[in-house]
């Protein structure tokens, strides 16, 4: 286990970087800014702890006794509260307020705490916000069919982080490099289930987003000819072939409805189990199934932009997502001569 422990905590320096540069981009999070900082400071500081149990268990130097190392274990909890709070709780303000300051206290305090003690405080703060995310969580159950494999998958990072806890309580009692051996494997795990959550649904942060505003608003309904504006819903997709402007919003998909934004999203929601970005990607694929096999001497990108997406890496995570294959390996499949 030590090895693996110390090949996870080197997965880990790599995810995270990876996950700055390909998730945490700017378009990903245009309407939770401060999401996008948190969620890298959360990368950031789990890099910095993997780094120190790398320096403990392979080079035998005490990084996890330094003041830094305990300072970054308070880090963690505030971050993930920080990044995840805007996405799970669209209903409170957003933006900067100044009781949010409270979050930076326990980080301040760990200096003036003994390192026998830190630790273990550390965790009993970190589970106070796992209680947050749980309830968090339980709030959205009724969404939760639109993405529940990707749920589980975060589930297990929360089993994960739960299990972290209870160790950290007990670590004095811990043997040796016991304790840090398993606290390097649990965050190169919640790495591993990160990525995968990730790859199978590249969107899920801003769907599980879209699902928590249709869960807490007040139905917007009431006035509303669901079954009709689903019908005229789909004249606009199909005949009208509207998921082709690579422009086209939640905003401007609504006013051709006769709908306010909030209305259709969660008309979606409600009445189709998934998010309008979900919805969008799922007719801009659906579109692209056919023209690969019909015009199969269209490239790849080409396919993509004709039926709205404004990139190639777009165009192949959404299908890679739905399909579960590449464009390239759906057309080669389906182009394939049929054995007789």
């Amino acid at each position: 286990m030590h090895q693996i422990a110390i090949l996870l905590a080197g997965y880990s320096l790599f995810s995270a970087l990876t996950l700055s540069v390909t998730h945490f981009r700017k378009d990903a999070y245009g309407d939770h800014p401060s999401a996008r900082h948190m969620g890298r400071l959360l990368l950031l500081a789990l890099a910095g702890l993997q780094l120190a149990h790398f320096a403990w268990l392979d080079l035998d130097q005490p990084w996890t006794a330094s003041l830094p190392y305990r300072m970054t274990l308070f880090v963690v909890a505030p971050a993930f509260y920080l990044f995840a709070r805007p996405l799970l709780h669209p209903e409170q303000p957003s933006g900067f307020r100044p009781g949010q300051l409270l979050h930076l206290l326990p980080i301040l305090l760990a200096p003036a705490l003994p390192a026998s003690t830190a630790l273990p405080a550390a965790f009993v703060v970190g589970a106070g916000y796992l209680v947050w995310l749980a309830h968090s969580l339980y709030r959205l159950r009724a969404s939760r069919t639109g993405f529940h494999r990707e749920m589980g998958l975060l589930g297990g990072i929360f089993v994960i982080a739960l299990g972290v806890a209870g160790l950290g309580l007990v670590q004095a009692e811990l043997p040796g490099k016991l304790f840090y051996t398993l606290y390097a494997c649990a965050i190169g795990l919640a790495f591993l289930l990160v990525q995968l959550a990730l790859g199978r649904r590249p969107e899920l942060p801003s769907e599980v987003g879209e699902a928590a505003r249709a869960a807490y608003a007040v139905s917007t309904l009431g006035q509303v000819d669901c079954a009709a504006t689903e019908l005229r819903l789909n004249t606009l997709m199909q005949d009208d072939g509207l998921y082709a402007n690579p422009e086209l919003s939640l905003a401007m998909l609504a006013e051709r409805l006769d709908l306010s934004p909030h209305q259709l999203s969660e008309l979606l929601n409600t009445r189709l189990g998934k998010g309008f970005s979900r919805f969008l990607r799922e007719w801009r694929v659906s579109a692209a199934r056919r023209m690969l096999i019909a015009e199969p001497s269209a490239s790849v990108l080409s396919v993509g932009l004709n039926v709205g997406f404004t990139a190639q890496s777009n165009f192949y995570d959404a299908f890679r997502e739905i399909e579960g294959m590449t464009p390239g390996q759906y057309r080669k499949l389906n182009l394939s001569p049929k054995a007789p």
